[in-house]
């Protein structure tokens, strides 16, 4: 099995603040990645230098084969949805999806319909996204980051403002997703997501990690 996301050594300063020190993981092709650790860990800068938001002081990141900063500015082929989707409150939240994917060019209504109703969200909704609930936001940002069914999806806190119900759903979409073929590395505070999700886990810890167990393994 390849690997869709190496990462080797990488470190990353704020200032005095070492937020990753010599971080290595790798995530195989197909497969379901969990990070795990409390707030300030690093965890969203890691995602955000995977994604190529955020340059590495050193280090290297592979994603699909490609090294970012070098041979690709940005993590190709991904869906991203990273510290709460953000959106133009006086469009509908399909007028949002068909804004943004004709920016990328990569897909049509259609595809904006479906990745739609896959998140339990109503196309046809004419609800301004600033009339929004913080869960149906969350929703319409994974709808976001499925809709050019990229073979790549980085999800930071994917399940938050979920009730019980809206979070099962998701998990279940996930676990269809991967099925189909899609690599996850998403971050939770939910062992529970963890656990049901989970093919590897990286604890942070003090700007390092380590693979830990999956909760219930």
């Amino acid at each position: 099995m390849n690997d869709m996301i190496i990462v080797e050594n990488v470190h990353k300063r704020y200032g005095d603040n070492q937020v990753l020190n010599g971080v290595s993981l790798q995530v195989p092709q197909g497969t379901i990645c969990g990070l795990i650790g409390p707030n300030g860990s690093g965890k969203t800068v890691l995602l955000r230098c995977i994604c190529g938001i955020t340059p590495v002081d050193a280090g290297v990141i592979a994603v699909g084969g490609y090294q970012i900063g070098k041979q690709r500015d940005f993590a190709p082929d991904t869906g991203l949805l990273l510290e709460g989707p953000g959106f133009i409150g006086a469009y509908s939240g399909m007028k949002n999806l068909r804004y943004f994917m004709q920016l990328s060019g990569k897909g049509g209504t259609e595809d904006c319909e479906k990745a739609m109703r896959a998140v339990g969200l109503n196309p046809e909704d004419k609800k301004r996204v600033r009339k929004y609930s913080l869960g149906m936001k969350q929703r319409l940002g994974l709808a976001q980051a499925i809709m050019e069914k990229p073979r790549l999806l980085i999800l930071d806190e994917p399940f938050n403002a979920l009730d019980s119900a809206g979070v099962q759903e998701m998990r279940d979409l996930f676990l269809q997703l991967k099925r189909d073929g899609a690599t996850f590395l998403l971050t939770s505070h939910n062992a529970q997501d963890i656990a049901v999700l989970c093919d590897t886990v990286y604890q942070f810890d003090g700007g390092v990690v380590k693979e830990a167990a999956r909760p219930g393994a």
